[in-house]
């Protein structure tokens, strides 16, 4: 059907109109910057193979992985070989605990904002009394999964990401102290956050939030708040684990926990599901902290918030 002249000119009129308004949304989204990359879903079975094989090193090395044993040093010998084959720059730390050598691991990222750090760490120790698979295998393993999904992503934040497994943690926090203590003032400035994952997988877990620094709070709230999982402050572990040493040198802190010898309430099993008048781990410490030991609920979605506060707290 043929337009007469004047409808032509209005359909013209539109179609100038509507490409003004294209061009103007396109310079609009030349000028937004783009948004952050989106967190990566962290495999819960690439985290629960990592606690198989830190089982496997505890069984063959005398059933534990802890500070001066040989199955400390395997496991980050392990852990090493991995960040190392993804394209981290790794860095082993020597310091003594006991007359024994303990060893930290760092992982560096290349690229980002060198005077804005983002670290992620846990300790990678056992008592000598047990494997240690949730304390400390659980976020040592979640760490590890999250970083080898930045690799895997080649993903390019702004700032630097730096992750960390420390040594000697059930002496006294050593292994994390004997790095702040040695950072220079400079440095120690430079990292604008230290992320903690200390028994992330416990068998009967709540769902525990630090309340140190309010960003990063924030940040870990918002992730279970879409998920609609309630958190609570964390208070068991309150300067009983390697986010400490970083606290008092005036690092912002932040982590997650899911309970360790503490009892669960009725009004916390009403919330969370589980057992309440039980321990949230009652293998804390103990010989049955084993691969048996782990809620994967609970492992799985605090896999997925480390990655989420390691690329939102990033960008």
């Amino acid at each position: 059907m043929k337009l007469s002249v004047s409808a032509r000119a209005v359909v013209s009129g539109a179609v100038a109109t509507a490409m003004l308004l294209a061009g103007g949304a396109v310079a609009d989204a030349a000028s937004t910057p783009p948004r952050p990359a989106a967190a990566p879903d962290i495999p819960l079975a690439g985290v629960k193979a990592h606690l198989s094989q830190l089982q496997s090193i505890a069984t063959a090395n005398g059933g534990n992985r802890a500070h001066g044993r040989r199955g400390y040093k395997a496991s980050i010998d392990h852990i090493k070989a991995k960040l190392d084959a993804a394209g981290y720059t790794t860095t082993v730390q020597q310091f003594t605990a006991s007359g024994r050598t303990g060893y930290n691991l760092i992982a560096d990222w290349p690229g980002g904002d060198a005077n804005q750090v983002v670290m992620a760490g846990s300790h990678l120790d056992s008592v000598s009394s047990g494997p240690g698979i949730n304390d400390n295998g659980s976020g040592s393993a979640a760490v590890l999964e999250t970083a080898l999904a930045v690799s895997r992503a080649q993903y390019k934040p702004a700032k630097h990401l730096r992750f960390a497994w420390w040594g000697a943690e059930e002496l006294g926090l050593v292994g994390s102290r004997h790095y702040v203590n040695r950072l220079a003032t400079g440095d120690r400035s430079r990292i604008g956050a230290y992320l903690n994952f200390d028994m992330i997988g416990s068998p009967n877990p709540g769902y525990f939030v630090y309340d140190d620094d309010p960003a990063i709070e924030k940040t870990f709230k918002e992730y279970f708040s879409g998920l609609g999982v309630p958190t609570e402050i964390e208070t068991e572990g309150d300067g009983r684990s390697d986010h400490a040493p970083f606290k008092s040198a005036g690092v912002p802190v932040g982590g997650l926990f899911t309970g360790a010898s503490r009892t669960k309430t009725a009004a916390q099993a009403a919330k969370w599901g589980g057992t309440a008048g039980r321990a949230f781990d009652r293998c804390y410490h103990s010989s049955c902290d084993t691969t048996a030991n782990i809620d994967d609920t609970a492992l799985d979605r605090n896999s997925d918030a480390v990655a989420y506060a390691v690329w939102e707290l990033s960008e």
